[in-house]
C-alpha cells in the first residue's frame, strides 16, 4: 500500500486507466457492481488502519449539511452559527466546507476530537462500501488520490474484472 504523501502522484499516473475501467464498471448492473465491490473494500479494510494516514482530513474537506453543523456545534457548546463563522465556509458548489486543511479537529496522532459528532461525509469516507457504488465513480476516482485504500481497491478491483488482459 502507498504512503500518504505518494497517493496523489499514483492517482495521477493511474487517472486515464482507471477512467477507461470506470467505464466499463458503468455498464456493470448496480447490484452486481455493489456484490463484487464490497467484499474488496472489506478485505483492503482489514489491511489498512487509517489512523497512520489521516490523508482525507489532511488535505480536503468533508461537505457539511445542516444537520453535520447543528452536530459538530453542539459537541463544541457554540451556536450554529458561530461554528460556521469561525471554521466553514461555501464552496463554488454553494456547499459548506472547512475553510481549511488540515482539518481544525484532527489532532497530532490523526485522531478526530469531534469523531463522535462528525459530519456525515466523514462517517461514510471513503464511500467505497456503500449501496449503488456505480453511481459515485466520478468521486472514487478523485479519492484514488487521496486515499490509499481507494487506490488499492480500484487496483484489486481491475485485477478481479481482468481489466486490461
Amino acid at each position: 500500500m502507498f504512503k500518504p504523501e505518494e497517493i496523489k502522484e499514483k492517482g495521477k499516473v493511474a487517472e486515464a486507466i482507471n477512467k477507461k475501467f470506470f467505464d466499463k464498471l458503468r455498464k456493470v448492473s448496480l447490484d452486481h457492481l455493489d456484490k463484487i465491490v464490497h467484499p474488496v473494500h472489506e478485505d483492503v479494510f482489514e489491511e489498512v488502519d487509517c489512523l497512520t494516514c489521516a490523508n482525507c482530513c489532511k488535505t480536503t474537506s468533508p461537505i457539511f449539511y445542516q444537520a453535520d453543523i447543528e452536530r459538530v456545534a453542539r459537541k463544541l457548546r457554540v451556536k450554529p452559527s458561530e461554528f460556521i463563522d469561525q471554521y466553514l465556509h461555501l464552496d463554488e458548489d454553494n456547499d459548506y466546507v472547512l475553510n481549511s486543511a488540515p482539518c481544525p479537529f484532527l489532532d497530532g496522532e490523526n485522531y478526530c476530537l469531534v469523531y463522535e459528532s462528525r459530519p456525515t461525509a466523514c462517517r461514510e469516507y471513503p464511500h467505497t462500501n456503500r449501496k449503488r457504488f456505480r453511481q459515485i465513480l466520478n468521486l472514487t476516482l478523485k479519492n484514488t488520490q487521496v486515499c490509499p485504500a481507494v487506490f488499492e481497491i480500484v487496483e484489486r478491483l481491475k485485477v478481479k474484472l481482468d481489466f486490461g488482459k
